[in-house]
């Protein structure tokens, strides 16, 4: 059975593989904090639905996909999505990798959301685009 806080991070998964900052902005705390795969923090509900905007127009296609074990709000899978660089949406800068997630919960929003990744070949996907548009 699914605690409150699996059930918010698992609403907050799911608002992501939709896309909708405005519905992850709902269910972030006001402190709401981000951590992202190189250390990036970001903190507050602002910056973070206005960041997690462009994101998506970045990566349209992007989703996370994880198991989540036990109470501890800890999530393991992968995460993946489409860079929309200068190429578009095309296969070659389709990006795939092993990921994990911390989440904290407090009273029903995420106080704190952090990835682990190694972006190295999301990093050389979005390079070679990026040569492609000279």
């Amino acid at each position: 059975m699914d605690t409150p806080e699996i059930k918010t991070v698992k609403a907050f998964n799911d608002a992501i593989t939709a896309g909708d900052a405005e519905l992850m902005a709902s269910l972030m705390a006001e402190d709401h904090t981000f951590i992202d795969a190189q250390g990036t923090v970001v903190v507050g509900i602002e910056k973070m639905t206005e960041g997690w905007k462009g994101f998506f127009r970045m990566f349209p296609d992007y989703k996370n996909e994880f198991e989540i074990n036990g109470n501890m709000v800890a999530a393991f899978g992968t995460a993946s999505g489409t860079y929309n660089g200068n190429r578009g949406l095309v296969p070659e800068n389709k990006i795939k990798m092993p990921s994990a997630w911390k989440a904290i919960v407090e009273n029903g929003k995420i106080k704190l959301w952090q990835v682990y990744a190694d972006w190295t070949e999301g990093s050389r996907i979005i390079e070679e685009d990026g040569k492609a548009g000279l």
